[in-house]
């Protein structure tokens, strides 16, 4: 099973029911509507890496950059693979051309979160090479 990565350039129906079949397998959040999609797909700072095997969408990562104080900072969001297509190579290759995407544009590192609970997708991030970072990460809800 080889998957081919793309950057979404804008959002398609075919995209949207990728996200929406996807998205509940990681998250309880309403799925975006097509324009909310295409809003983020869109938006500087915000790239979606689409991952097809035999044309199929099944696979997707956020990848997020944005400029501070101390310089870029890029951030991957919401990797999600279907679970007919795990095991397969596909979350790392979404993640390596994150990496590559990050790389190509001058950044010194991306970061992640994934819950403990996640034990396979947390072997995959340290197998490719990430590394626990000693920090809390809060949340504030408004």
């Amino acid at each position: 099973m080889t998957a081919q990565i793309e950057i979404a350039p804008a959002a398609t129906d075919e995209l949207l029911e990728a996200v929406t079949r996807l998205l509940p397998l990681l998250s309880k959040s309403a799925p975006p509507t097509l324009d909310e999609l295409n809003a983020m797909v869109t938006a500087e700072g915000s790239d979606l890496f689409v991952a097809r095997v035999d044309g199929r969408i099944v696979g997707v990562l956020t990848l997020a950059t944005y400029r501070t104080l101390t310089g870029v900072k890029a951030w991957i969001e919401d990797v999600i693979v279907d679970e007919s297509a795990r095991g397969h190579g596909v979350g790392d290759a979404l993640n390596r051309a994150a990496i590559d995407e990050v790389r190509r544009r001058g950044i010194d590192g991306v970061d992640l979160t994934s819950r403990p609970s996640r034990e396979a997708a947390n072997r995959l991030y340290q197998r490719i090479g990430f590394e626990q970072r000693t920090t809390n990460v809060y949340r504030f809800r408004v």
